[in-house]
């Protein structure tokens, strides 16, 4: 298995697949399903490829959901060797995906290949939904894909997301949820003038800094049992004409919350929009929800995934809510447990990317075993 599993890693790996392009990579996955008697559907959306393939008609749906796509290598120069030249040294696989996610891809069609072999008449369906829109604007991927089953009336039990979860071995995190994800574009508007006469302008700088020590300095909730206290982040600020000698008309900055089931988007918004007024800025606000938060508590699909984890690590794992947005946002609303389990997420989107030989054959074990615990 190890070979098989390392193998087509580097094969996916090969493959250029910057978003959006998805490079072929999905063409070798599909290649290796149809045999095993999986109905595949190819979905291209605008510029996107995705596609959904199912083994079986019953339920429990189990599926498997990944991404083919990249981020960009970055500086060539940099790399130890050829970013999309897979090299193993040193017991790891190099090249960009190899954590993210490409090595997860692998072990979902070894795991599934293993398990179809020995379990040919499996209770429940497996499916896998891919994209190559993860990495990108996340708008024709997996999103669309949802929206196509709901309208076959294809309903998803259980999802198994591929991404990097884990800390420090194999294994020790799962990721049962996500916070949400909402980012603000405020404009703040003053009168432009000479920094001499500051009687004749009105600097938005100065206006916007007690507004924005307030938002910064507000506890919005305490976060609960499974999520962090939100958090409010001002990532980026610009104001002025680049002259030192001019009171600039308007301030504009971006913000971000990465919120937690303890409070709603519209409190966010109230919130916001009370501390701007309280303080009597001339403004202009913007909102775009990248997703909400969501949350799968112990249940059949996080207990299938830990005692996989057991089974195959001899280790108890982690449940976690900690990093970015996943495509996980899209498919938990529509009722399915969700868990993110992949390998360590050290490199991830770094120069040098890489994954442990080793876990790649244990990471598709894992998958395999939960694909017993639910179906076989």
């Amino acid at each position: 298995m190890t070979d098989r599993t390392l193998e087509l890693a580097k094969q996916l790996i090969a493959r250029p697949s910057v978003t959006p392009d998805d490079a072929g990579c999905q063409q070798l996955m599909i290649e290796r399903l149809q045999p095993l008697g999986f109905e595949v559907h190819r979905l291209r959306f605008g510029k996107v490829d995705n596609f959904w393939a199912r083994r079986g008609t019953t339920s429990p749906l189990l599926v498997f959901a990944g991404h083919t796509d990249v981020v960009p290598s970055g500086p060539l120069e940099k790399w130890s060797s050829d970013p999309f030249t897979p090299v193993v040294r040193d017991g790891h696989l190099y090249g960009r995906g190899a954590a993210d996610m490409k090595g997860s891809l692998a072990a979902f069609i070894t795991a599934i290949e293993d398990f179809v072999a020995a379990h040919p008449n499996h209770q429940g369906s497996i499916g896998l939904l891919i994209t190559a829109d993860e990495e990108g604007p996340s708008i024709d991927g997996t999103a669309k894909v949802v929206e196509w089953l709901d309208a076959r009336g294809e309903k998803i039990d259980y999802c198994l997301v591929g991404e990097p979860s884990c800390v420090d071995q194999l294994g020790d995190t799962i990721k049962n949820g996500r916070r949400g994800s909402l980012n603000g574009r405020l404009v703040v508007h003053g009168r432009q003038g000479h920094v001499a006469y500051p009687h004749l302008a009105r600097n938005p700088i100065h206006l916007a800094t007690a507004a924005l020590a307030d938002l910064a300095s507000t506890e919005w909730d305490q976060g609960n049992e499974f999520f962090p206290p939100t958090s409010f982040q001002i990532s980026n600020i610009h104001a002025g004409t680049g002259a030192e000698n001019v009171v600039p008309g308007q301030l504009e900055l971006l913000f971000n919350f990465r919120f937690s089931t303890a409070v709603t988007v519209d409190q966010l918004k109230t919130r916001v929009e009370a501390a701007l007024k309280r303080h009597m800025l001339d403004y202009e606000l913007f909102w775009k929800l990248s997703g909400p938060p969501f949350l799968t508590p112990p249940g059949a699909l996080v207990e299938a995934v830990r005692q996989a984890i057991r089974a195959e690590r001899g280790i108890d794992t982690h449940l976690s809510t900690s990093g970015g947005t996943s495509d996980g946002r899209f498919i938990a609303p529509t009722g399915a447990q969700v868990v993110e389990l992949g390998p360590l997420n050290a490199t991830i989107h770094q120069i040098d990317e890489r994954v442990r030989v080793e876990d790649l054959a244990a990471l598709s074990r894992i998958y395999g075993h939960t694909l017993k615990r639910l179906l076989a």
